[in-house]
């Protein structure tokens, strides 16, 4: 399986896209970029939800940043237990999982989770943000960053902190709630 990837990792790395275009994807996945964006959300949907006197208007925003913080939780322990290679031209080991990856999916993830009861195109925002995340992952495979599976490796690790977001934005009453027959 490593072969494969590191085959595939090859091939992509320098081809598909110019440099400098892979690379302003690849840093789309930074904290500097996707914490904002994240933080711009929290706060939109906190102060709608609030305005509107939603009952737990606060909890989705609290999961998402909560989400966001277990992110180097999720993915430093992991790097340091697989210690895998550096792509050519890369220093070092501790590249599997992708932190840019993780920081992007869970980033752009939770703040699409959270705009979207406030849109009228939610598909356009949904697609939107899977776009961001694909051109993330490929911008770094593209630069030679890191090895394919790495990229896929975050995008699967970010399913559980995602989930508890879109858990925690649900609307569905309890059953505790309805009323007796």
């Amino acid at each position: 399986m490593h072969q494969l990837d590191e085959r595939l990792g090859r091939a992509l790395s320098g081809a598909l896209l110019p440099r400098p275009v892979a690379e302003l994807l690849a840093d789309l996945g930074s904290a500097a970029v996707a914490l904002p964006v994240l933080a711009a959300a929290l706060g939109y949907a906190a102060w709608r939800g609030f305005r509107a006197g939603a009952r737990r208007w606060w909890l989705a925003p609290l999961v998402a940043a909560l989400a966001m913080a277990a992110v180097p939780a999720l993915v430093v322990p992991l790097k340091a237990a697989v210690d895998r290679g550096a792509p050519p031209g890369m220093d070092g080991t501790g590249y599997y999982p992708s932190g840019h990856t993780a920081t992007a999916t869970v980033a752009y993830g939770a703040a699409a989770l959270l705009l979207l009861p406030f849109l009228r195109a939610p598909r356009a925002l949904t697609a939107a943000c899977v776009l961001v995340n694909l051109a993330v992952g490929l911008g770094l495979v593209v630069r030679g960053y890191h090895w394919p599976a790495d990229v896929l490796a975050s995008w699967l690790l970010c399913g559980g902190p995602l989930g508890a977001v879109a858990l925690s934005r649900s609307t569905r009453r309890s059953s505790s709630r309805t009323p007796s027959c």
